[in-house]
């Protein structure tokens, strides 16, 4: 009997143990997954941290960046003015069966960046040709300068220009433009080194070179042209922007990126004339830099009965009116007047009046068919002066105490269905005389107004 009691003795501490050992294996197994479950907490607290770091830092590069870009902008662009400088250089002149105007406008930039030339009968046998380009610089004005003073010579004195004797063929012209623009760039490039880089400029380019059987489109940059035939817009340039898929493939070919639609997020043209700063990748040709130099020409065989007018813009003109727009009004101004110089200052002004903020430079060439005056026309025309001009009293004498502001009358207007007022011009081409009925009313108004911002005005 003791023996037995002894067993069952020794039995009860074995199960004691035993339970003790799987209760301090729980514990341990317990203790174990929630240290497993603290590290793993740990493990994603570090990791959430090391994100939001991350994403600060991208945050903190974007803004960087996007500063540098602003600072980039009044440096290549240009900064603003308080008030735009409104002051027009006009010209204007005829032969070989054309007529030209021009007009450019300093607007609120700070400096006029702009350039142009204008040249009726060309030298050494080209007596029937003309040309015509407007140049828009950015970063300041020498490149756009250089090339309205030089560039028509490096094109039409290459030898891929003149070709064998006689007069040039259709693709002696095309590649001889392209030669010259390639060969004004080395010119200005080596001039530029010569001053120890001290130029930063740089210009597009956008121009016609016409023949008696053809018109010659050129384009480097984002500046435009465009041909009025048969009242509809028949051809145009296109803009070359970074973001356009060849022009993003050639600069990512040259180690360049294409940033917030810029180049390397700075240069907002992918084609110019001068940026060499965009220039100096080693081991790549001059038309496969960042910014290439490189024109796209088109050859248009020009048509006597349907061929009315060109018109050449920098893109001060084109951000606030689109192709159709601008033909349109020029067309319907040609109706009411035949001063081409009046139409080009009816643009310019139109398009300061719709927010541009760029310098503006428009060249109209018009052929013998373009749109004559019409006595239909200029009677809607000044019936529509005269409506506008009754309902600015109405508006003032409508406010009892007082004259209201500008910024009032104009939009008062703008919320009317005014009839017959200019297509593509829309209230924005009349409020010249909405100015002047409004200031001959209201002689003893704040000189402030007329600097109030055009996108106030809507």
């Amino acid at each position: 009997m003791c023996c037995s009691f002894q067993r069952r003795k020794r039995a009860a501490e074995a199960g004691i143990w035993t339970n003790l050992r799987k209760s301090e294996k729980i514990r341990m197994e317990k203790r174990r997954a929630k240290e497993i479950k603290r590290e793993q907490k740990k493990e994603r607290r570090v990791i959430s941290r090391r994100k939001e770091r991350r994403g600060g830092q991208m945050k903190r590069m974007f803004v960087r960046k996007r500063r540098e870009t602003d600072l980039e902008d009044q440096d290549i662009m240009g900064a603003f003015l308080d008030k735009p400088k409104m002051e027009k250089h006009n010209a204007q002149g005829q032969g070989n069966g054309l007529r030209y105007g021009l007009s450019s406008m300093q607007g609120w930039r700070v400096e006029m960046e702009d350039a142009h030339t204008a040249v009726i009968g060309l030298p050494s046998g080209l007596e029937t040709w003309s040309f015509f380009a407007v140049y828009d610089g950015h970063a300041g004005s020498q490149v756009a300068k250089y090339c309205c003073e030089h560039l028509l010579d490096h094109i039409t004195n290459n030898q891929d220009f003149k070709g064998s004797a006689g007069a040039p063929s259709v693709e002696n012209v095309k590649n001889g433009i392209r030669t010259g623009f390639l060969e004004i760039d080395e010119h200005m490039r080596v001039m530029s080194e010569k001053k120890h880089g001290a130029d930063r400029s740089g210009s597009t380019a956008v121009g016609v070179l016409i023949s008696p059987q053809h018109t010659y489109f050129i384009n480097c940059g984002d500046s435009r042209g465009l041909l009025c035939r048969n009242r509809k817009v028949h051809f145009f340039t296109q803009d070359h922007k970074p973001s356009n898929p060849l022009e993003k493939e050639r600069i990512q070919n040259a180690g360049g990126s294409v940033m917030i639609q810029r180049v390397n997020g700075s240069l907002a043209v992918s084609r110019a004339l001068g940026d060499f700063d965009y220039k100096c990748v080693h081991g790549k040709g001059p038309t496969e830099q960042l910014v290439s130099p490189e024109p796209e020409v088109h050859d248009i065989e020009r048509s006597e009965e349907d061929d009315q007018f060109i018109i050449l813009a920098c893109d001060g003109i084109w951000d606030v009116m689109g192709n159709e727009e601008l033909c349109d009004f020029v067309r319907s101004r040609l109706e009411v007047t035949d001063d081409l110089e009046k139409v080009c200052n009816e643009v310019v002004d139109t398009c300061l009046y719709k927010g541009s903020r760029d310098n503006m430079s428009v060249i109209l060439i018009c052929f013998p068919n373009a749109p004559k005056v019409s006595p239909e026309a200029v009677k809607k025309e000044a019936e529509l002066d005269k409506y506008l001009e009754s309902r600015v009293e109405e508006i003032i004498k409508k406010q009892g105490e007082g004259v209201p502001d500008l910024v009032h009358v104009m939009r008062t207007l703008a919320s009317e269905n005014i009839p017959s007022l200019p297509p593509g011009g829309e209230l924005a081409s009349k409020r010249n005389v909405i100015e002047a009925v409004y200031n001959r009313l209201n002689p003893y108004k704040n000189d402030d107004t007329d600097s109030a911002s055009t996108d106030d005005m809507w």
